[in-house]
């Protein structure tokens, strides 16, 4: 059987695996996050993306999710 190049002969590719910030985004967005507020979710890794998720598909509202789970310092340690 002979070797067939598919990349080249079909143009596809495999997607760049995205970063951690931008999963974490996407996950964000794809469970109803606003944009706005998902940006910045996914900078902060004080916030944990899991429970986030599982809070907004229990039926909280994303913004009472975010106050739930913010963290208690100040702020130093966001990115």
């Amino acid at each position: 059987m002979p070797y067939i190049d598919h990349e080249r002969e079909t143009g596809a590719r495999d997607p760049a695996p995205a970063s951690p910030i931008e999963w974490r985004f996407g996950r964000l967005v794809d469970t109803g996050f606003p944009r706005g507020l998902a940006a910045r979710l996914a900078r902060d890794t004080r916030y944990d993306l899991h429970e986030l998720v599982d809070l907004v598909e229990r039926g909280c509202v994303p913004a009472l999710a975010a106050r739930i789970l913010a963290p208690l310092d100040d702020g130093a340690h966001a990115a």
